[in-house]
């Protein structure tokens, strides 16, 4: 639940940064009902992007700060952070997947990322899922420096996407 609400604070600061008119509207996917933050849809590409990508920014942000202060998090008894840090790593493989599908609510994150981008929603997927996929890598094997550089390589460029 910390997780879920980190991930729509996200979207929401910018939401307010940007004088969004943030909303809460209801969704629902293969009749499964869930709820998607919502703003105007009249904003420059940028903002669009930065809003839509904000939540997984604040997960990567999430990870890369526990992971930094806590390397062998794996090793230790830590229920709240590895929840925390489960639920950002699931949360961007399910989206990744609904990304390279291109399935999924219209409010998806990833299909606000990819249009605003102009970029095919499949490769945020990989933009999406790349940070998880190296955390996950940090996670298991705490000692590899390459996994270290390749995640946060794959955040900051997840963040250089709002200059495309």
């Amino acid at each position: 639940m910390v997780g879920l609400a980190a991930h729509e604070s996200g979207h929401l600061l910018f939401d307010a940064i940007f004088d969004a008119d943030p909303g809460i509207k209801r969704v629902e996917y293969h009749g499964i009902p869930f709820f998607a933050i919502t703003h105007r849809n009249d904003l420059p590409p940028r903002e669009e992007f930065t809003i839509s990508a904000a939540g997984f920014w604040v997960q990567q942000g999430t990870n890369e700060w526990l992971l930094t202060a806590r390397p062998r998090l794996r090793y230790e008894h830590a229920p709240f952070a590895k929840g925390v840090f489960t639920f950002n790593v699931g949360a961007s493989a399910m989206y990744s997947v609904a990304a390279f599908a291109r399935t999924g609510p219209p409010e998806r994150d990833t299909r606000g990322m990819a249009q605003s981008a102009r970029i095919d929603e499949r490769w945020i997927g990989v933009v999406v899922l790349a940070p998880a996929a190296f955390d996950t890598w940090r996670y298991f094997d705490p000692e590899n420096r390459w996994a270290v550089w390749l995640s946060r390589a794959a955040k900051v460029g997840s963040v250089l996407l709002v200059l495309r």
